[in-house]
Order: C-alpha cells, then sequence, then structure tokens
C-alpha cells in the first residue's frame, strides 16, 4: 500500500466505532430475563439466532398448541446474525455453481425450494410486520479481472443451458450504468434471488414475532450438557434446567451440544466496515439508484451495499481461522484487516475520497468443507441439529428450521428426501493439521487471484476431494 493511500485509509478510520453497525441501533430491544429453576415444554430451540429464531416461529405455525421455549445465551441476535452484511439470497447451495457441482440430480428441486424460502421470508416479514427493511433488489456478481469475466460470461451461458432465468450478463457499459467503478469490467446480475435486509432488526422482529405467539425466550441462558430424561431430553442451564420433548440445536458457530457434531464446522472470522451516509452528490458520483447488493468475483471476495439510509457497508476479502477454532470476543477486531479493507474500498471508488467510516467490526462465520448447512439428529431423533451455513445463512436458516422440524417429527418430506440433507461434509482434521490446511488453502486462493485464476495442485486435489474453505 502505497503511503498517501495508507494515510487516506488510516483517516477514514480514525472515528469508526468498534461494533457492529445493525446492533448499534436504537431499536434494539431490552433484553429478556435469565431461567431461573426448571422449565418443562415440548420443543426446546437452543441458540436466539435466525436458525433458533426460525425454528421456534415455524414450530408455533405448524401448530400453535405446541409449547416451545428458546434459550440464548447472550441476546438474540448478537453474534452472526447481527453482524453479517443482510444480504438475504436464495440460495441454499452457497450459490448455483457450488449446487450444481455437488447435486447436479437436485438442483433444480434446491432452486425451487430455495426460491420459496425467500419468497416465505418476504411473506414472513409482511405477515408479523417486521421493519427491517427488507428489499428485493438482486445481486450483482462483478468481475474486476479479465479472467473474472471470462468465467461469468461462460457461466451465464451454463446459467442458461439449465433453464434459469432473471440472470442477466452485463458488459462494462452496463454494469457501470448501474453501479459506477474504474475497476468494474462486467458482472451478472441475479435479479430476484437475492434481498437486502437490516439483519439485527430482523432477528429483533423475529424475537417479538415468537414472542407473540407464545414461544417462552430467555436470554443470557447457556445451554451446558444435554442429556436423556424419560421419554425427552434435558439441559443444564446456569441457573436451572429445562425438560423438553425434543430438543432443536441453532447453535451454529458455538460448540453443539451433540459433541460429534463438533469437527464438521470450523469458525472463521470475517470483518466489515460501514461508511457515514453518502450526500446526494457523492451517492450520484457512483449511480447505484437500484440499490443491488455486489460482490466481486474474486477468491478472495468482498460484499458491498448500502443500508437505508445511504451508507455502504464494505466487508469480507480476509477470513481468518483462529488456531484451534478459538472463539473470543478479541478477535472481532482486526486492525490490519480494517485497514486493507479501507484501502480497497477507496481503489474501488476513487470519486468517495474523503467519505469516513463510522463503524468497524468482526464476527465468527460457521464453515464447513463444502460450504451448505448440514442436518441430523441424535438421541434416537430426539435432537436434531443444523449447522455450517457458510456465511448465507440469512436466508437458508429458515429452511435449515423447516428441516430440523421435519426432523424431529420423524416423516418423510420432500426436503428430508434431498441428499444434501441426508449427507454430510467431511470432518476437519485436528490440530495442527486443520490449520495448516486451512492456511495452505488460503495462500493457495490468494495465489490464484493474482495469477489469472490459475489453482495449483493444492486447490485442483481439494476440488476433486470435493474440499473447500470460505467466509
Amino acid at each position: 500500500m502505497a503511503p498517501a493511500a495508507m494515510r487516506t485509509a488510516a483517516q477514514s478510520l480514525s472515528g469508526a466505532k468498534p461494533v457492529s453497525y445493525w446492533l448499534d441501533d436504537p431499536a434494539k430491544p431490552d433484553a429478556l430475563d435469565a431461567l431461573t429453576g426448571d422449565e418443562h415444554t415440548d420443543l426446546l430451540v437452543v441458540g436466539g439466532g435466525y436458525s433458533g429464531l426460525w425454528t421456534a416461529l415455524i414450530a408455533k405455525e405448524r401448530d400453535p398448541e405446541r409449547d416451545v421455549v428458546l434459550i440464548e445465551g447472550h441476546e438474540v441476535g448478537w453474534a452472526a446474525s447481527g453482524r453479517n452484511g443482510g444480504f438475504c439470497a436464495a440460495s441454499l447451495t452457497h450459490g448455483l455453481a457450488n449446487g450444481v457441482e455437488r447435486w447436479p440430480d437436485e438442483i433444480a428441486k434446491l432452486e425451487e425450494l430455495g426460491e420459496r424460502n425467500l419468497d416465505a421470508i418476504e411473506a414472513a416479514v409482511a405477515r408479523y410486520s417486521i421493519d427491517c427493511e427488507f428489499e428485493r433488489t438482486g445481486e450483482i456478481d462483478v468481475a474486476t479481472e479479465p479472467h473474472q469475466l471470462e468465467e461469468l460470461r461462460e457461466w451465464h451461458e451454463e446459467i442458461v443451458k439449465l433453464g434459469i432465468t432473471g440472470v442477466d450478463f452485463l458488459d462494462r457499459d452496463a454494469l457501470r450504468a448501474e453501479v459506477d467503478s474504474p475497476t468494474f469490467l462486467g458482472g451478472l446480475w441475479d435479479r430476484r434471488g437475492v434481498a437486502m435486509l437490516h439483519p439485527a432488526k430482523l432477528a429483533w422482529g423475529l424475537k417479538r414475532a415468537c414472542q407473540e405467539l407464545g414461544v417462552r425466550i430467555y436470554e443470557h441462558t447457556r445451554g451446558f450438557d444435554l442429556v436423556r430424561s424419560g421419554e425427552g431430553m434435558a439441559v443444564r442451564t446456569p441457573y436451572g434446567r429445562v425438560f423438553a420433548r425434543r430438543v432443536a440445536l441453532g447453535t451454529n458457530i458455538f460448540p453443539s451440544l451433540v459433541k460429534r457434531v463438533r469437527p464438521y464446522t470450523v469458525p472463521v472470522y470475517d470483518y466489515a466496515l460501514m461508511t457515514e451516509p453518502l450526500t446526494p452528490e457523492q451517492l450520484e458520483s457512483i449511480g447505484w439508484k437500484g440499490r443491488q447488493g455486489l460482490g466481486d468475483s474474486a477468491n478472495q471476495f468482498h460484499y458491498f451495499r448500502l443500508s437505508a439510509d445511504n451508507r455502504i457497508l464494505w466487508g469480507g476479502y480476509d477470513a481468518i481461522y483462529p488456531y484451534g477454532g478459538r472463539l473470543s470476543a478479541d478477535l472481532d477486531q482486526r486492525p490490519e484487516t480494517f485497514l486493507k479493507l479501507a484501502e480497497q474500498f477507496f481503489t474501488c471508488f476513487p470519486q468517495l475520497s474523503g467519505l469516513n467510516f463510522t463503524h468497524a467490526w468482526g464476527g465468527a462465520i460457521d464453515t464447513c468443507a463444502r460450504f451448505t448447512a448440514f442436518f441430523g439428529t441424535a438421541y434416537q431423533g430426539r435432537v436434531a441439529y443444523a449447522a455450517g451455513f457458510t456465511g448465507l445463512g440469512v436466508g437458508s436458516t429458515r429452511f435449515g428450521a423447516d428441516v430440523m422440524l421435519d426432523l424431529l417429527t420423524g416423516e418423510e418430506t420432500e426436503r428430508t428426501r434431498l441428499e444434501m440433507v441426508r449427507s454430510k461434509p467431511m470432518p476437519f482434521p485436528p490440530e495442527p493439521f486443520a490449520w495448516a490446511g486451512i492456511e495452505i488453502t488460503k495462500r493457495s486462493l490468494a495465489h490464484a487471484d493474482s495469477n489469472g485464476g490459475h489453482r495449483n495442485l493444492w486447490l485442483k486435489t481439494m476440488d476433486k476431494l470435493g474440499l473447500g474453505f470460505d467466509s
């Protein structure tokens, strides 16, 4: 980074708050009391992020008489659900390409289920009057290097052959007419498959909707031991216990109460910045009248979008795996990454020189080796779990909630018949092999980005094995 660019980037960060912009909002609801004593319920949901909230909500929608309790170790929406970019995608497979590669025979059904799932999220937002700034704007995958442009062009031809509509190829001029950056060479616009929203307000709105349907929610109530109890299960909490006929685990990146599930995910820390609101003149300089979400096509990619008040969220690029899978609030801040992101932002949008960032934050994503959620049951079907959403959980967690509830009934459904649901990714190896493998993969991906997209022997081997690393 040139000294002048470094100074500009550093100055833009001087007043940034070390907290998620989404969580730094006066709309944040008061915390609920912790559980004290014993509770008895039909269904216990562990985890107050999207996964747990959708599970509790849908459980009551399916059967209003079902008694449901949700426990959350901190506060609803405080982890990944309140720190992500707010990209709510229809894809259940971490993008169409990943789905075609892994489940070619099911991809039509997976795409259909994903579209229905996103429609159901939009309908729930309206039905429960959740003010989460939902905008069905779509997303543009952007090429910033010639090899990326060629890959996008070829992929668009494949999409057409698959009979999928609503995805348009944009050349340089067409893309820059939508959003103007000198780095943009072209892109693919998925016009309906992604919505933008305020992620924390979605979580808070789901919390309110759950309560209105009768779900009892306890915050600052971490679940510890999971054991059999008669015909059901029991979970110990700091000040009590919950006895339940069935349990749904939506803990995602946090250690699963089913220990055998833990090797399937690793935490990846992702980082983001939020600018101050753009003036009308600044907004005019970049266009962006369609308010689409954007992501570049590099392996080390950026994602960026406009907020409701015309700030730009700019995140991604660095994906940091802490040795041993350590989870710590200290890792939510990484100044060297924030500096890098700021410099890259002004490279993308030089016309916004002088703009400042108001917030800088990070958080952990539950990553698995196939990039898509996996599912299962334990304790003779009394417990269900979903994990491994790998950064696309804003939308797919609702689908995962449906799957967990299906599994707990023991009935076969169109969801539980899917190979994606019946199979699991490869587990990550123990340390030091996990850290070494991830580091080699990250360096190989960075090399590919700077070498015309050429994938070395390590990446080609990982591709053949169906393994990967992503945020």
